[in-house]
């Protein structure tokens, strides 16, 4: 098991990944997942149902003790919150000066 922090990671990856969504909301593709997710005729109630299942997945991951798919489970539902954020129009520098003012 590692420990959590141990490892130096490029933050750049979360920034890259934002834009990419963001990209793929304003020239969408059909081989684009995130463009589909975003373009679905459920509009953000598709968005919010893929939310809730990986948050679901998460809880049992880590309920379960299971690193490796906590981990994948992480990233899914990291992945769709910020298709979320896109969808509603808030930005992640918006969430990030959040945590920010929230930070002792």
């Amino acid at each position: 098991m590692s420990t959590a922090g141990s490892d130096p990671v490029d933050p750049r990856v979360i920034r890259e990944l934002w834009e990419t969504i963001c990209e793929r909301a304003a020239h969408p593709s059909e081989s684009s997942y995130t463009s589909r997710l975003l373009r679905d005729k459920k509009g953000i109630d598709r968005v919010l149902e893929k939310v809730g299942e990986e948050s679901t997945e998460f809880i049992i991951a880590v309920k379960n003790g299971v690193p490796e798919r906590t981990t994948e489970e992480a990233a899914d539902l990291f992945f769709h919150m910020l298709v979320a954020l896109r969808a509603a129009d808030v930005g992640l520098e918006e969430v990030i000066r959040e945590l920010e003012r929230r930070r002792k």
